[in-house]
């Protein structure tokens, strides 16, 4: 009897084990499903040209890149009229940046550039000094340097061989920040901790696992989105400490069940844990083609000349209907079968991926599917 109950204690050290384990394992840092309040991303938007382009430039239909080029070169004293500009090597482009947050005079971000006019390939070119401006008009960087396109675009006589996208291309490193942008992640001694993905559960859950490192109750769900956390006032001081100990903080969000379509591609992303409730699926295929094929009908005494009156070559058309039905497969499913099981029996009975689709769909009508249905 002994050893018989240090056997189920045994088995239940060993089950608490593996719970464990798998906690663990689906646990992830507070920084990675979240972020701070004031910490934020600023988009950057700028008008430039780009030089050196080998013939592949805007048209000399395109009066704005004309003019772009005019007002270029009057900034070194030529003065050159729109009218008088014929070059194909210049195109006349928009470059977007990224500022990201606590940026430094000084700092490189990567810049986007974009082909504005009917230029046919941006390959080899030279982006000019551009002023890259926020939404306020502001200056904040400045853009220049060679364009990286991974790609090339070459027609001739009608021929064209064309790699990726010619007509967008990026510059690592390309602007130069020029004003800082600061970002405040506490006020009032306060600071909010917002989900990528709201969930009141996993709101709860960071709340109390905060409470559980700092020690004390600072940190309460506000929303499903929003963790208000209070900074003590000793921890003031040392703020970036207090943040690293949040940021660092494991917990185990909330899944909720999905079940992502693709249409165009075909393809079906559930989790493993996506049930479905019991259901019978039945499948068949039946196919109709009409084929018509036209014959034509002539009169022997026609190939002769003997053509009389009313004496005349007939179109004759015959039709063929085929019909070809499949036997119809069944799937039975149980209570708690997941998406996994479903797609397993269906893969058993050939089912195509479109086909899934069209099963899972008619599931989630019926009401036998237990997750959201989200398609793309």
């Amino acid at each position: 009897m002994r050893a018989f109950h240090a056997l189920l204690a045994c088995l239940a050290t060993l089950l608490c084990s593996a719970l464990s384990c798998q906690a663990a394992t689906d646990a992830v840092r507070i920084k990675d499903i979240g972020r701070f309040g004031g910490w934020r991303d600023n988009m950057l938007v700028g008008y430039g040209v780009a030089t050196g382009l080998a013939g592949t430039g805007d048209t000399l239909r395109n009066r704005t890149t004309r003019q772009s080029i005019a007002n270029l070169l009057s900034q070194f004293d030529i003065v050159v009229g729109p009218d008088q500009v014929q070059s194909r090597n210049v195109a006349a482009v928009m470059i977007t940046a990224t500022l990201p947050p606590f940026a430094r005079t000084g700092d490189k971000v990567d810049v986007t550039v974009t082909s504005l006019g009917d230029a046919r390939s941006l390959l080899g070119g030279i982006l000019l000094l551009t002023p890259l401006k926020g939404p306020d008009g502001r200056i904040y960087a400045l853009a220049q340097g060679p364009l990286s396109i991974g790609g090339y675009k070459y027609d001739v006589n009608g021929n064209v061989v064309q790699k990726n996208h010619p007509t967008v291309g990026t510059i690592p490193g390309g602007a130069t920040v020029e004003v800082a942008v600061g970002s405040e992640v506490m006020h009032a001694g306060a600071m909010q901790f917002l989900l990528a993905e709201p969930d009141y559960t996993t709101a709860n859950r960071i709340a109390t696992a905060i409470n559980g490192a700092v020690g004390r109750p600072v940190a309460a769900a506000a929303d499903a989105g929003t963790v208000s956390i209070q900074v003590p006032e000793s921890e003031q001081r040392n703020l970036v400490g207090f943040v690293t100990r949040i940021e660092s903080v494991p917990v185990q969000p909330d899944k909720r069940a999905r079940v992502v379509i693709n249409e165009r591609t075909g393809t079906v992303i559930a989790g493993a844990d996506v049930t479905i409730s019991r259901v019978t699926v039945s499948h068949g295929d039946l196919r109709v083609s009409v084929v018509t094929d036209y014959l034509v009908s002539q009169p022997s005494l026609l190939g002769y000349g003997y053509a009389g009156p009313g004496v005349r070559t007939e179109v004759v058309p015959q039709t063929r209907v085929n019909v070809a039905e499949q036997g119809v497969e069944a799937v039975q499913l149980g209570v708690g079968s997941t998406v996994a099981d479903l797609v397993q029996a269906l893969n058993r009975i050939k089912a195509s991926p479109r086909d899934m689709i069209a099963i899972l769909q008619g599931i989630k009508a019926a009401g036998a599917l237990r997750a959201e249905l989200i398609i793309q």
